[in-house]
């Protein structure tokens, strides 16, 4: 998987030398992913030179913002000469979940609108219209949105001169800190995951409790600003790390939300912290569904590969891939 392909590729592709190197060109772009990717690219083309080598876009899922959603208020003449806009990213994950999701609900990919989060290390949000993203919470980078483990996430953008002022530090420097050493990392000085932070709020951390609680926040706050722009949803979906394992983040995040038809069911919350089921932890009352469900990003790869080595494929939303079949996975009886 590449993370970042810019506005040259929108979807998975044969690897040639000349993708190579405009992968190259954009390794700025994701300074945490691009630059193992590429290497991880060269390393595997150089052993196996035979066979043919394909690039999955994390932003491939994501291209059907509309303008509205992608375009900054910067200058307009950037996003045409620089072409920056709001790419967006985990696709993978938010396709792969987003169609399980409608399995889930029994409806058809194309008739869902769904609230997808993905909390790993990284975090991104994305709303989902009738099947296709609307709105993401990640931007031109991986560095914008909710609070990560070790990114920032949404900042005023002077605090870059400012600290650049005081600091004396330059903006590629302050940019490496805002996406090495913040987040969940810069406030508590010492965690990363989750439930490192879980432990220190236990013993009386009270930086662990500020991350903890900065972060559900961040969380609650992109939840209601994608109710707000879908209007009806048919269900929250939570996937990743931390999204799948710590009922303590879904339960705060959603506390308080039951004026939007959002209601969790602690008790069933709390059973759904492995990543072996998709379970409902919605309780009955809830008009939001509120899923759990183990993204498999691999299986989004794998189908891709197949279907391009195939010449079957086409774009991530009008490919028909086998994991939307009920069969594939049960939800958690004991979760529902």
């Amino acid at each position: 998987m590449v993370v970042h392909g810019g506005y040259k590729f929108v979807k998975s592709r044969l690897i040639t030398q000349k993708e190579l190197e405009t992968f190259e060109e954009l390794k700025d772009l994701a300074p945490l992913h691009n630059p193992p990717n590429i290497t991880g690219i060269k390393a595997a083309m150089e052993l196996m030179p035979d066979i043919p080598h394909i690039a999955v876009m994390d932003t491939a899922f994501l291209q059907t913002m509309p303008k509205k959603a992608y375009i900054y208020a910067i200058p307009y003449e950037w996003y045409e000469k620089y072409k920056i806009r709001r790419y967006g990213f985990h696709g993978t994950s938010h396709l792969y979940v987003s169609r399980r999701a409608a399995v889930l609900l029994k409806k058809k990919k194309n008739a869902v609108n769904l609230i997808t989060c993905h909390i790993g290390n990284g975090v991104s949000f994305t709303a989902i219209r009738k099947g296709v993203a609307v709105d993401h919470s990640m931007g031109f980078t991986p560095l914008e949105g909710l609070v990560m483990g070790t990114r920032s996430g949404d900042i005023d953008p002077a605090i870059i001169s400012y600290i650049s002022e005081k600091e004396g530090f330059t903006a590629t420097r302050i940019v490496s800190v805002l996406n090495r050493k913040s987040g969940i990392l810069g406030i508590t000085g010492k965690y990363t995951d989750r439930r490192d932070v879980i432990e220190a709020i236990k013993k009386g951390d009270a930086r662990a409790k500020l991350a903890f609680n900065i972060e559900a926040y961040r969380v609650k706050k992109y939840i209601g600003a994608y109710m707000a722009v879908l209007g009806n949803v048919d269900a929250i979906v939570f996937t990743a790390g931390a999204g799948e394992k710590s009922y303590e983040l879904r339960e705060e995040a959603l506390r308080g939300l039951e004026c939007f038809g959002i209601e969790i069911d602690k008790r069933k919350n709390r059973s759904a912290v492995g990543r072996k089921h998709e379970s409902l932890i919605s309780n009955e009352k809830s008009k939001v569904k509120i899923f759990v469900i183990p993204t498999d990003e691999e299986i989004v790869f794998t189908e891709d590969v197949v279907a391009i080595l195939k010449g079957e494929y086409s774009d991530p939303q009008t490919y028909s891939y086998s994991f939307e079949q009920s069969s594939y996975t049960k939800c958690d009886k004991k979760s529902t």
